[in-house]
């Protein structure tokens, strides 16, 4: 993923966060939106220098649909990933290939250039032809989103650097929330499959989480015209729970730090039997997993959850879209 749009934890029996937890909830963010960005400006120099050499960088279009629009994305690795419709694919010259979703008549071509390899010969045929193309021959303009993790010790730069574009930093949006008396599926980890009247199966939880994250009313009341769903059973209700969504363009990185701590969050006795990290990836983004095209079809689903139990056990459910190719 070239970074994800939503990051969702549920801790059942839990009322209030560590303040070492909440601190990291804090710090997800910055990311940055810049507008009319050319795109020869993340092929140059010294962007790869700056950006991609010292640290993860990641961009994504803003506000273009997968499906019909042009779309690139900038991954951890330093991959450039063009989503291009046929006459713009054409236009810029570039070597590519068309779009897994393409159908008899294939309008949408992908193109892929490593940022990283394309940097240690900037005198190469190769880097001017993407470079004249970008600048000359076809030169293509998006909004972006940009967010950077720096390994190093040099405070971020991304705002003076991009200060001649219309450059606006933003922190990502926290929701915390305490939830009361909620029924919680029954798990046991050694039972993906569950069993009859002990334990839920692993695709139940899932199903169950999303009602969760959506404030779904799970009493499943008999004149009720919005939804009939409930807690999958066995079940067993616990007096609290804490909830806590972090929606912005978050990188890998942080993702990475809220798992390590909540892998920790049974080094000390707890009465959770298990505790959730939900990662929802952009719909219209135009990868999924590594470097694994994306397509939109109904929904543009792409998402993974941790369930990690008190006994260090975990799952890993991973889901995609229809279209897409299973996760690896």
């Amino acid at each position: 993923m070239c970074g994800c749009g939503q990051v969702s934890f549920l801790i059942p029996e839990c009322g209030i966060l560590s303040e070492e937890l909440k601190n990291l909830v804090m710090q997800t963010g910055p990311y940055y939106f810049v507008k009319n960005l050319p795109l020869h400006e993340l092929i140059t120099h010294e962007f790869i220098s700056t950006f991609i050499k010292k640290g993860s960088c990641c961009a994504l279009t803003y506000n273009t649909n997968i499906d019909e629009d042009n779309a690139v994305a900038l991954l951890p690795n330093g991959t450039l990933i063009l989503s291009l419709d046929k006459d713009t694919y054409e236009e810029t010259g570039l070597q590519g290939r068309p779009s897994q979703f393409s159908g008899r008549k294939i309008m949408k071509f992908i193109v892929s250039i490593d940022l990283m390899e394309l940097s240690l010969n900037l005198d190469s045929k190769k880097y001017e032809r993407i470079s004249w193309s970008f600048k000359e021959k076809k030169p293509l303009k998006f909004d972006f989103l940009l967010a950077w993790h720096n390994t190093g010790s040099e405070e971020s730069t991304m705002m003076s650097y991009f200060s001649k574009y219309q450059i606006q930093e933003h922190q990502p949006k926290v929701a915390l929330s305490t939830l009361r008396d909620l029924q919680c599926p029954v798990l046991q980890s050694s039972e993906l499959e569950g069993t009859p009247d002990v334990s839920c199966r692993a695709l139940e939880l899932f199903d169950w989480l999303g009602a969760v994250f959506s404030n779904v009313d799970l009493n499943n009341e008999p004149n009720s015209f919005i939804s009939t769903y409930c807690c999958p059973q066995p079940s067993t209700v616990v007096a609290k729970a804490y909830l806590c969504t972090i929606t912005g363009f978050i990188l890998p990185e942080k993702i990475c730090l809220l798992l390590e701590h909540l892998c920790h969050y049974y080094d000390e006795p707890k009465l959770a039997p298990w505790v959730t990290l939900s990662v929802q990836g952009f719909a219209d983004s135009p990868v999924s997993w590594g470097k694994n095209e994306h397509g939109f079809r109904k929904g543009g689903e792409h998402l993974y959850n941790f369930v990690i139990f008190n006994n260090q056990d975990y799952w890993l459910q991973m889901a995609v879209g229809a279209n897409d190719h299973c996760p690896p």
